[in-house]
């Protein structure tokens, strides 16, 4: 799973790096460039893609979403990575071979950015996350920010803040 940072009422930021994202540049390295902003948005759709020898689509994954809010730019190229939203609601679940993972998620969030470099990321934001997820690092549950992780990394999160202990 990958870990992002949680937080209610309060700013928070978080740097991480994971195999997952290796496994990532695989899927993204030859993408070409694209980047977009708009205003107010709203959408839903479901993905199911895997094996096909196409940018984002050669590492077996699926789900569903739906997001809406106000204020999103986003910019891509090969393994890069950059986006930028404002006040936003979003749900969703998926599974992942790259980081043999499943999640279901809710998040509400009142602004954000992230930057990655194939396995490297970084996000900084405002936000309340709930949540369930399963995979090869563990078991992770959030409600509201609140909640654990266990797996090779304990986490526990209390309204966003958390303490982490790295075990391998």
């Amino acid at each position: 799973m990958e870990a992002e940072a949680h937080a209610v009422l309060q700013g928070s930021a978080e740097i991480t790096v994971n195999m997952a994202g290796i496994v990532e540049m695989i899927d993204t390295f030859d993408r070409p460039a694209k980047s977009f902003a708009v205003g107010a948005y709203a959408g839903a759709g479901a993905y199911a893609d895997g094996f096909e020898d196409k940018p984002g689509k050669r590492v077996p994954k699926a789900g569903v979403y739906a997001a809406a809010g106000v204020g999103y730019a986003s910019a891509e190229w090969s393994i890069f990575e950059a986006k930028a939203k404002g006040p936003n609601a979003s749900a969703g679940a998926g599974a992942s071979l790259s980081s043999l993972s499943a999640r279901a998620f809710a998040r509400a969030e009142v602004a954000s950015a992230s930057a990655s470099a194939g396995p490297i990321k970084a996000k900084v934001g405002l936000a309340v996350d709930t949540g369930v997820g399963i995979g090869a690092s563990g078991l992770e549950a959030q409600v509201l920010g609140t909640g654990f992780t266990i797996g090779p990394t304990l986490r526990i999160s209390l309204l966003g803040n958390g303490f982490e202990l790295n075990l391998v």
